[in-house]
């Protein structure tokens, strides 16, 4: 049962960056842009976040400069692939790319640490929330917390609640919150019907009257704000401040996600806690003895999440149709 919580509460964790990325990458990709960017959005945020936070000494601060950092690179690849008609997947590489390069070059100028940013103290990230400090936070509190504390008495189910949906930090549940929200969104408002079909058919829309270029740059706009929020994640909240190549890929399983889910909000959650769930397990399966098998390979355990997003897309997951109009750049007709 130990090991069971530990790996769920570590899963949720894992799954947080995940799910942020791959929602970000549904909003662009619903719209007609391909986005293979997201690992390199997702690293910029990181840092700006890092340093942004060690020199004001606030998370918030951090999450700000991580949403600014984003939707800059966002814009670019926007101005690259919509305004300009650029290919699409050449802007994202050259994006993953500039934001490994700069990272570790502004840390290095910056903060002499080897393009590592200052370790933060504890006003620079956030931190989880706990039932003891709902009262410390006024009448919303205290009702917050005469309706938890009664359930986290209860055998069982209170400590499931306890480990699983309370502890953590406000990114964490600003990460799950945003799968009903984005749901909502794309498909039960007018600018989730126009997103969808500007995706497919951007002719249509464009022939209705509404602008094809300012709606693929909202939801470009959209994907940097996600991404933001997933690096400050990285940096502020799961860790203690920016690392290189700290955002480890997680960039490239959220599209493998993204590819899982067939670009669908739900389906999307589950696929990144899928990945999330397994890297979860390869972290506490590693140096234990295993029954039958006895010492499972570092190496291989770390790989397992890898090797699922392989195996997943090599025809395991149906035949997954991306929108008709993506990666192609619109030209309007005279």
């Amino acid at each position: 049962m130990d090991l069971l919580i530990q790996t769920l509460d570590s899963a949720i964790r894992l799954t947080t960056p995940l799910i942020l990325a791959c929602l970000a990458g549904l909003y662009s990709e619903r719209a007609g842009i391909f986005d293979i960017g997201l690992e390199g959005k997702m690293l910029a945020a990181a840092f700006a976040a890092g340093a942004a936070a060690a020199v004001a000494d606030s998370a918030w601060v951090g999450l700000f400069a991580a949403i600014l950092a984003s939707t800059g690179f966002a814009l670019l690849h926007g101005f690259a692939s919509i305004t300009q008609r650029g290919n699409q997947i050449v802007s994202g590489v050259a994006i993953n790319f500039l934001a490994a390069g700069l990272a570790v070059l502004l840390g290095d100028v910056w903060f002499r640490q080897g393009g590592r940013t200052p370790q933060l103290s504890a006003d620079g990230r956030f931190r989880g929330v706990e039932l003891e400090n709902f009262p410390q936070m006024g009448s919303v509190g205290d009702t917050l917390y005469s309706i938890m504390k009664p359930i986290a008495e209860i055998p069982v189910i209170g400590r499931l609640f306890e480990q699983l949906v309370l502890g953590h930090n406000l990114l964490v549940y600003v990460a799950f919150l945003a799968v009903p929200v984005t749901w909502w969104i794309v498909y039960r408002t007018r600018f989730g019907l126009r997103l969808r079909a500007v995706g497919e058919n951007p002719a249509a829309v464009d022939t209705a009257g509404v602008s094809v270029i300012w709606l693929r740059y909202r939801a470009v706009i959209i994907c940097g704000i996600l991404c933001g929020v997933a690096g400050a994640y990285l940096s502020i909240a799961q860790s203690v401040g920016f690392t290189k190549d700290m955002s480890a890929g997680r960039g490239f399983i959220a599209l493998a996600a993204l590819i899982f889910a067939k670009w669908r909000p739900w389906p999307a959650l589950g696929a990144c806690f899928l990945f999330g769930f397994l890297e979860a397990g390869a972290n506490i399966l590693q140096g234990r003895d295993m029954p039958v098998i006895g010492d499972v390979p570092v190496q291989f355990i770390q790989a397992l999440p890898y090797i699922l997003t392989v195996v997943l897309l090599a025809g395991f997951i149906g035949k997954a149709v991306p929108p008709k109009a993506g990666g192609v750049p619109y030209v309007k007709e005279r």
